[in-house]
């Protein structure tokens, strides 16, 4: 049982791989992957201004240290002109406590500077490496897409793509039908003429009538051939072409009367 769960995990897996690789679009991952990028930038360039923020507070809380250090000294001296030297104590008591933390803030100071430069440099990094890879994405798209418009043009001449398979069915559909339909058509002409099968307008005419037509066809050319060899003599014996009028008319007759018959 669990070989068999396997193998129609395996079938499964195998099947939608292919429908995902049939679904999936090279421009679409690219622009995806491109967009992923992108988004990416933006994190580290946030970073960078959040650290940029960071080091501007400390800057202006530095400055302000700085000058109540300032301030101070100078208490101190102002209260030793004056002779009291217990305020000038406590004025630089007090002086060297925010020197302390102007010392620390110097240090905070520097490591943020430098995580700043870091940072910087990391976008800039990453900023080269997505404008390389929007250029090559750019390319691999028009790449792909010249590739795909070229098999669609080689199929379509070839006749092996779906849609001309379909047109070249139909086709040769079209073909056989009518070579169906002609044959059918030369065969009942053949029946007809045969008489195998009656004509229902009754203008089909029977071998007999035929024939007697196609005698008749000929005694009328014999009789132009003869009038007209006539007049090259010079004029022949209007007896001569009297008798082969009369022999055309007893062939009608005759022709007529069988038929009637």
């Amino acid at each position: 049982m669990s070989g068999v769960m396997k193998r129609m995990g395996m079938i499964f897996r195998a099947k939608a791989n292919k429908a995902l690789d049939r679904a999936e679009d090279p421009r679409e991952t690219l622009d995806y992957s491109y967009q992923k990028q992108l988004e990416l930038l933006q994190k580290v360039r946030r970073g960078v201004a959040d650290v940029a923020t960071s080091r501007k507070r400390l800057e202006l809380q530095l400055g302000q240290l700085r000058g109540q250090s300032s301030k101070l000294e100078d208490q101190g001296r102002k209260a030793l002109s004056l002779g009291r030297e217990d305020l000038a104590r406590e004025a630089l008591s007090r002086r060297a406590a925010l020197q302390q933390q102007v010392t620390d803030l110097e240090t905070q100071h520097q490591t943020l500077q430098g995580e700043e430069e870091k940072l910087t440099l990391a976008a800039q990094r990453l900023q080269a490496k997505v404008d390389a890879f929007r250029t090559k994405k750019e390319t691999l798209k028009a790449t792909y897409t010249a590739a795909q418009a070229q098999t669609r043009i080689g199929e379509a001449f070839s006749g092996i793509s779906e849609e001309m398979g379909d047109v070249g069915m139909a086709i040769q559909r079209a073909e056989d039908k009518t070579a169906q339909m002609q044959a059918r058509a030369g065969a009942l002409d053949e029946l007809l003429a045969s008489g195998a099968l009656d004509d229902p307008t009754g203008m089909a005419k029977d071998d007999i009538a035929a024939e007697l037509d196609r005698i008749s066809g000929g005694t009328d050319v014999e009789l132009e051939l003869q009038r007209m060899k006539a007049e090259l003599a010079g004029g022949a014996p209007q007896q001569a072409i009297e008798s082969g009028r009369q022999d055309q008319g007893q062939a009608h007759r005759d022709a007529h009367r069988f038929d009637k018959q």
